[in-house]
């Protein structure tokens, strides 16, 4: 069965194990995190704290922007963006991971609580039902407090996530 999560572009250029899950994974990026790997590529604020590991990373956003640039994947993510809430078809990347864009739009829903960004997101997984993965720690944290029903996981937690357990999963089989 394959595992669906809902994640910025560029943590998948940052960690590198999400493209070896071991199991059939699907990403669902929202669009506008496509476009923030051309400002991190190219931008003067270091992705990373580490000189080494920045400039690392920067080649591996650049091999992203290389692969979402590729025709193929380019004539997939241009089907997304012809309507607003659109989705590409799946874009494999290898045996076990596939990427689905998704055109979503930032609305005033959760208003100065979260930014754009994270508005996208939270939005993309109530609209898909499709758990967050995500490195912000901040993030899960006013998902927590504004008491938005989607389900996050912390990248550090990524092996847990990709099992599929769920708290209904224990109520519905009685552990």
């Amino acid at each position: 069965m394959q595992r669906r999560f809902v994640i910025e572009a560029v943590l998948v250029a940052i960690y590198g194990q999400l493209l070896v899950p071991g199991r059939p994974v699907e990403y669902v990026i929202p669009y506008s995190t496509i476009m923030e790997l051309y400002e991190l590529k190219e931008g003067a604020e270091p992705v990373m704290p580490n000189s080494a590991e920045d400039q690392f990373v920067r080649e591996k956003i650049g091999e992203l922007i290389g692969f979402f640039e590729a025709p193929f994947t380019k004539k997939k993510v241009e089907r997304a963006l012809q309507a607003p809430w659109r989705t590409s078809p799946p874009i494999p990347v290898n045996e076990d991971v596939t990427f689905t864009i998704v055109n979503s739009l930032e609305s005033a829903q959760y208003g100065e609580q979260l930014d754009p960004v994270e508005t996208e997101i939270v939005l993309t997984a109530l609209r898909t039902q499709v758990p967050v993965l995500t490195d912000q720690v901040e993030f899960i944290d006013k998902v927590i407090e504004l008491e938005i029903p989607v389900e996050v996981f912390d990248i550090e937690d990524y092996e847990f996530a990709l099992e599929g357990h769920s708290p209904e999963e224990d109520f519905n089989t009685g552990l």
